[in-house]
């Protein structure tokens, strides 16, 4: 697993981001657009999945997954939109996207009204959780997608979901706690958050959220026959928190590597 395709695709969009560069493709292009809590990212790959290029953006626009502020969200993936442009020397114009679990048609159309301010037609909408078992290659087993606002799970059996859910509680819940446990501003607890040197102290304040996300993991398990849990999302990129998992479930539990790109990655595969 360490060394398979799918985490190789995954450390190689990293790479690309990280240095602000992208890989020369004369082909097709496909392009993936993820509207995140805390995060938004575009990744674009070419016609055999693999990564040409992405970008990505802090951002608060999304909140449990309803856009909160329309406006500067096509504005972030307008700007993201024209750096890549710039780099590929090419325009892109059409886009996959992805929504939680079980969120409103409205709520739903304003993330596709957002892509599509941004210059893009929109050509397919996913459920997170499936998008990340499209990167991962997963065919069979839970996938539990902790983002910024919610904790998302979507079952699978041969490649077909057979449930899905989602709950409000993610990693801006872990900041707020962290916030008020330390009398800080959020914007300081979020990076307190993310330094992987403060882990252990970090890990020990928001372990009371990391359970309450293996409970309602747990509870949704509670009538479905799985035998391993896949781990995605920016929320899960603790070094204990798939032991957590593992203890309250009792299932087998995977993390993954690049956990903020699985979701991004696999919306940009299914892009038509």
């Amino acid at each position: 697993m360490a060394d398979s395709p799918e985490n190789r695709r995954l450390h190689e969009l990293a790479a690309l981001i990280d240095s602000g560069e992208c890989r020369p493709c004369t082909g097709a292009l496909k392009v993936g657009v993820d509207l995140g809590t805390a995060n938004i990212a575009i990744v674009v790959v070419d016609a055999d999945n693999q990564p040409v290029a992405g970008v990505t953006s802090p951002s608060s626009v999304v909140k449990d997954g309803v856009v909160v502020d329309y406006l500067t969200a096509s504005r972030v993936v307008s700007r993201l939109k024209r750096i890549l442009e710039e780099r590929l020397g090419r325009t892109l114009d059409r886009a996959a996207t992805a929504i939680p679990p079980g969120i409103s048609d409205g709520n739903t159309k304003v993330i596709v009204n957002v892509v599509e301010s941004a210059g893009f037609t929109v050509t397919k909408v996913l459920d997170e959780p499936v998008a990340a078992a499209s990167a991962l290659n997963i065919k069979n087993g839970a996938v539990v997608d902790v983002g910024g606002g919610t904790t998302g799970m979507s079952i699978l059996k041969s490649g077909k979901v057979t449930f899905s859910a989602d709950e409000p509680t993610g990693g801006s819940h872990m900041t707020l706690v962290i916030a008020g446990a330390l009398g800080l501003a959020y914007a300081e607890a979020e990076e307190m958050k993310k330094d992987p040197a403060l882990e252990a102290q970090v890990f020990t304040l928001v372990l009371p959220v990391a359970q309450k996300m293996a409970s309602l993991v747990s509870g949704w398990l509670a009538t479905q026959r799985v035998k391993n849990i896949y781990l995605v999302g920016g929320a899960s990129s603790f070094s204990q928190f798939a032991a957590v998992f593992s203890k309250h479930t009792g299932k087998n539990v995977v993390p993954s590597v690049e956990p903020l790109l699985v979701t991004p990655l696999g919306i940009a595969m299914n892009a038509g």
